[in-house]
C-alpha cells in the first residue's frame, strides 16, 4: 500500500517524466497532470500512476487535478503529501524584440501555473496533515544571461512566490521550496543544443562541462517533496552545474568527458 500521493504538473515533459518514475520507485503514488495526452499514456501504467490533461494555467483545473490527487489518495488509504509544478517554456529573445503576447505566454507557462498549484494545493496539503510543494525556477533568475528577460522576470517571480509561500503555510506543516536548473538535456531544450557547435557552447557556459540530465533534476525535486527534506523550506536549489554561482573557465567543457 503506498503511503504518500503526489501531484505532479507538467508530467508530460522531460523532467516531468523523470520525477514521475523517481516517485514511482521509491513506492509513491503519482497523479499525472499535463497538456499531452500521448505522452502521459507512455507513463509507467498501473495502480499507482493516474493521469489527468489538462492547462494548468487555468486556476479551475489546478483546482480540480487537486481535488483528484486527494480522493486518490484517500482511496488507496493513503496521504496526500506533495505537489511539484513542472510546467514551463524557453524563450531567448532581448527585451525589445519579445512582444507582448509572448511575454504574457512566458508569465502564464511559468509563473501563472506556479501560482496556481501554491493556491490550490498548499491548504489541500495543510488539511491532510502536511506536505510539500515544489517549484520551477531557473538559474538565469540570478544569473544575468543575455536574452532571457522575460524566462528571467518570470522565474524571479517563482522564487519570490516560494518564499511568501513558505513563510504562509509554515504553520500549516506545507514546505515550499523550489529548484533552479541551468540547461537540462530535454525535448523543451532540443532546439538549444541540436547542433555541435551549440551544445558546445552550452556546456562551456557550466562551469561543471556539461549540460544537465532530467533525471538530475527530477531526484533532486523527489529529494524535497520526500521526508528527507522535512527541515527546508523557502528555499531555491541550484541544479545547474555551477552556472549561476561558480565562474566558469575555457576548460569546463572538457568536464564532460569525466564522471564525479
Amino acid at each position: 500500500m503506498t503511503q504518500r500521493v503526489h501531484l505532479v504538473l507538467g508530467a508530460s515533459g522531460g523532467i516531468g517524466a523523470e520525477l514521475v518514475q523517481a516517485l514511482i520507485a521509491r513506492g509513491d503514488a503519482v497523479l499525472a497532470f499535463g497538456r499531452d495526452a500521448e505522452r502521459l499514456a507512455g507513463l509507467p501504467a498501473g495502480d499507482h500512476v493516474r493521469t489527468m490533461t489538462g492547462d494548468a494555467r487555468d486556476a479551475a483545473a489546478v483546482t480540480e487535478a487537486v481535488a483528484a490527487a486527494t480522493a486518490f489518495a484517500a482511496a488507496r488509504g493513503a496521504a496526500f503529501a506533495g505537489a511539484a509544478c513542472l510546467v514551463g517554456s524557453i524563450v531567448l529573445k532581448p527585451a525589445h524584440s519579445t512582444a507582448p503576447e509572448e511575454l504574457m505566454e512566458v508569465l502564464g507557462l511559468n509563473l501563472v501555473t506556479a501560482f496556481n498549484l501554491v493556491r490550490a494545493a498548499a491548504p489541500a496539503l495543510g488539511r491532510a496533515g502536511g506536505g510539500a510543494i515544489v517549484l520551477m525556477s531557473s538559474a538565469a533568475a540570478s544569473f544575468g544571461l543575455a536574452h532571457h528577460e522575460a524566462i528571467a522576470a518570470a522565474k524571479a517571480g517563482v522564487e519570490g512566490l516560494t518564499r511568501s509561500a513558505a513563510a504562509t503555510y509554515a504553520p500549516r506543516g506545507v514546505r515550499v521550496n523550489a529548484v533552479a536548473p541551468g540547461l537540462v538535456r530535454t525535448p523543451l531544450s532540443a532546439r538549444i543544443t541540436g547542433t555541435p557547435a551549440s551544445l558546445a557552447a552550452s556546456e562551456a557556459m557550466h562551469p561543471l562541462g556539461r549540460i544537465g540530465e532530467a533525471q538530475e533534476v527530477a531526484h533532486a525535486i523527489a529529494w524535497l517533496l520526500g521526508p528527507e527534506g522535512s527541515w527546508i523550506t523557502g528555499q531555491t536549489i541550484g541544479v545547474d552545474g555551477g552556472l549561476a554561482r561558480v565562474a566558469s573557465s575555457p576548460r569546463a567543457a572538457q568536464g564532460r568527458h569525466r564522471s564525479s
